[in-house]
């Protein structure tokens, strides 16, 4: 169902644990990079092409991977459009553009179950046994495969379903920003040197990587930086950027 369509050594890996990180290329993803990096951890970044239509996020995953010194980064391909289901996958199913109630469109149905465990495959595969993740639950979409019970679930999973796993050898699975809000990712990033406006978040960013500023992710970025005091360096397409 999924193959490696890039492997592409970025850096030499640094002395002390590994880890995989997943890395999409947008706010979250980045900093949970930047954390590992900085906690000691050699990173073996991971990013999916699921058939998102913001595929452009990819290219930003690229950079921000060499310009934070992982040890390797891979994109892997699976075809989450075949099953549908979201506006992220379904290029007919349009984005909102205003908030919502419940659970919005551009929900992706099992994608975190999915990214996590191409991540978990990769580790176990590499003989490593941490695995970080971008997830947060305070400012977010409200998307049911970010809240900490389902990493925990998860991790269980990880350690009942890998053959390291059984033979005692256990998966960690690290969710560092997952009871941060907005505004605290951006400080911590920050803190680290991590330039924002190489990051992607936007859910219908254009093929140079301008966000649409009206999205759900858009919202909650651009609140992010408001709260952490400090200038949005998100690239807009014309017309749709914040009010000077």
């Amino acid at each position: 169902m999924s193959r490696a369509v890039e492997s592409s050594a970025v850096a030499a890996p640094g002395v002390g644990q590994a880890a995989v990180v997943l890395l999409s290329g947008g706010l979250d993803s980045a900093t949970c990079l930047a954390l590992a990096r900085a906690e000691g951890y050699a990173c073996h970044a991971l990013s999916v092409d699921y058939g998102q239509r913001h595929r452009v996020e990819l290219n930003a995953a690229r950079e921000i991977a060499g310009a934070l010194g992982a040890a390797s980064h891979r994109v892997v391909r699976v075809d989450l459009g075949a099953i549908g289901g979201s506006a992220l996958t379904d290029p007919s199913v349009a984005v909102p553009e205003s908030p919502g109630d419940g659970i919005p469109v551009t929900y992706v149905p099992a994608r975190n179950t999915t990214l996590l465990s191409l991540a978990l495959g990769l580790a176990e595969a590499l003989d490593l046994r941490d695995i970080f993740i971008g997830a947060n639950a305070v400012d977010y979409s409200g998307y049911p495969d970010c809240r900490p019970a389902f990493i925990e679930a998860f991790e269980a999973l990880a350690n009942l379903a890998t053959r390291a796993g059984v033979e005692g050898q256990r998966f960690r699975i690290h969710a560092p920003l997952i009871a941060l809000t907005k505004g605290e990712i951006i400080a911590q990033g920050l803190a680290h040197d991590l330039d924002y406006a190489a990051t992607i978040s936007c859910y219908q960013a254009d093929a140079d990587g301008r966000a649409c500023g009206v999205c759900d992710s858009c919202r909650i970025r651009r609140a992010g930086f408001q709260a952490a005091g400090v200038t949005d360096p998100t690239r807009y397409q014309p017309g749709r950027g914040p009010e000077p």
